[in-house]
Order: structure tokens, then sequence, then C-alpha cells
């Protein structure tokens, strides 16, 4: 039986510099109340900064001591990325934990990045992995620091498909499946390389279960769709407590990943109950298609090329 970790007691992250994107709500608001209220000095990385303002005076309400700033970050943009993360290299302080959270979930109608990737594709992976990218001078420069990438359920439902993806024959449901799978992989190569050529970097991948966000209705609803259905959907089967939870529980695999000691480089986290859909944090089951080395090598090399962003050699010097 897996182990499970009903609660998250989070240590002491004073003197500690943490990254989450999407911050200004749902989980990445969650993630970023507990790490404030734990010591940390967080940035909260997001599209719209009067939401993300407004987020920070929200957590110092709770924890008048919170350090955090806000930072325009679209993951929809590489150049946002690039001018985001060449910010906090001039800067030049060490990043302790970097959480990649933002996403886009099941668009109607297939929508593209400013890039021209499609949008749940480019903004889920693409986004994070140039953003990790960038940022590895500094998370080297903590010494040993963790990257935490959020996936999903519907990871166990995507396929790679190498000659399309950009989903140009378009699903909503296929887009975001890959999109997640995507990030499972980009998470568990990048602890492979970390380990290989001692970059000190530990990376972890999540998923929140059967959360209760506004990813539900946002992403459903972009482009001008009536957000009703989904709304009316979530309304009638919110109270059935083991298909859904909060959001202080969705954050606890993600939590979990990011804080405590033994959790495990390469690992998978997401909550214990049926389905994984809600409870503790316990280790997640890996879908088959997110265990290729071959596979995950091949999409590294393809998201390089559709970035223009590399990484250090994996090979130790």
């Amino acid at each position: 039986m897996a182990h499970v970790e009903p609660t998250v007691t989070v240590p002491d992250l004073g003197g500690t510099l943490t990254v989450i994107t999407g911050a200004n709500s749902g989980l990445g608001f969650g993630l970023t109340s507990r790490f404030a209220a734990a010591g940390s000095e967080v940035i909260l990385a997001v599209r719209n900064l009067e939401k993300g303002d407004a987020a920070a005076a929200r957590i110092r309400a709770q924890t008048p001591t919170a350090a955090l700033s806000v930072r325009h970050l679209d993951l929809a943009s590489l150049s946002s990325v690039t001018d985001f993360s060449a910010r906090l290299n001039r800067e030049g302080r060490a990043v302790n934990v970097l959480i990649n959270n933002a996403g886009i979930m099941m668009t109607p109608k297939r929508d593209t990045t400013a890039d021209g990737f499609e949008l749940q594709f480019g903004t889920n992976h693409l986004g994070h992995f140039a953003l990790t990218a960038e940022l590895m001078p500094l998370l080297r420069a903590a010494g040993t620091s963790r990257v935490v990438s959020l996936s999903s359920l519907a990871a166990r439902a995507g396929r790679l498909n190498f000659d399309d993806l950009q989903g140009i024959k378009y699903s909503p449901t296929r887009a975001y499946g890959l999109s997640k799978l995507a990030t499972l992989m980009f998470a568990r190569e990048l602890n492979r390389r970390s380990v290989a050529a001692g970059w000190g970097i530990r990376s972890i991948a999540a998923h929140p279960g059967a959360t209760l966000t506004n990813l539900q209705v946002t992403g459903p609803t972009h482009g001008g769709q009536s957000a009703r259905v989904a709304q009316s959907l979530i309304k009638a089967t919110s109270g059935i407590s083991w298909l859904w939870q909060q959001i202080p529980e969705g954050i606890l695999p993600a939590l979990y990943a990011a804080t405590n000691a033994n959790a495990a480089g390469g690992g998978f986290y997401g909550p214990a109950g049926f389905g994984e859909l809600t409870g503790g944090s316990a280790p997640a089951r890996f879908p088959s298609r997110a265990l290729s080395d071959a596979d995950a090598e091949r999409l590294w090399r393809a998201s390089e090329h559709l970035t223009g962003v590399t990484f250090p050699s994996p090979v130790a010097a």
C-alpha cells in the first residue's frame, strides 16, 4: 500500500526563494499561501498584475510577514518568458523552488500562443520548459533546488503524436492530455539529466486529482463560450466528497513534492483516495506512455527546437 500523507507539514523555509506560476488563483494561490506562511519569499508569476496584486494583498492579510513580489509572466509568449527570466537572472538570487503550475484546460476550439503553438501544448508544456531552462543558472546556484511540475490525471489519456504535437487535428481533450503527458515526461527527464550531470536539481511531478478551481470553467469556456453548462455540472456534483476536493487538499501532492525530504526525484505524487481523485498525498501511478525514455528524449529535443532554448549538456564534466 502506498504511503499516505493525510496532511503536509512544511518545514521552516526562511531564507529561500520560491517562484510559482499562476500564483494569483487556484492551486497556485494555495501553494503561495503555504510557502509564504513557512517563511519563503515568493515570486508570484502571473499574467494579470492587477489580479496578482490582489492575491498578494489577501495573503498578507493572512500572513502579515509574507515576503511577496508580483511579476508579469505570460507562458503563452516566449518573449514574456525570456523577459521574466532575464530580470531574475540580472538580480542574481538563487531560486530554491520553482513550481510550474499555471495552465489552461480543454479550450473548445483550437487556439494558438503568441508564437503559433497550440495553446495548451504551448502554455502547459513549452512555456514551462522554456522557463525552467532560462532559470537554470539560478536553480543550480541554490546548490540543491526543486522543480515541481503540475501534471493531471488527464495525462493517462495523453498520447504523443510527434507528427502532430500542435493539434492540427484538434480535440480539446486530446490536446490537454498531450500537454499534461508532456509535462510529466519533462519532469522525469529533467531529473534524469540532473542526476547524470550533477545539477543539484530534484525534479518531481504532481497532480491535484479532482480539485475545484476556476480551471474547469476558464478553459472550456475560452473564447466567449457560455460558462453555464460547466458551472452547473460542477455545482451539481461538488458535494460528492470522493469526487471533488477543495484547494487546501488539492495542493498537498505538490506541497509534499516541493518541501518533503522524502519526495523522490523523478517521482509523481497525487491524492491517495479512490482513483487518485481526492485524499492525502501519496505516490501516483505513472501512465505507461510516460515511462518511455526514448520518447522523453525525443520530446526534449523537439521542445528545445520549438522554443529555441537549450539546457546544459546532460553529461557530467
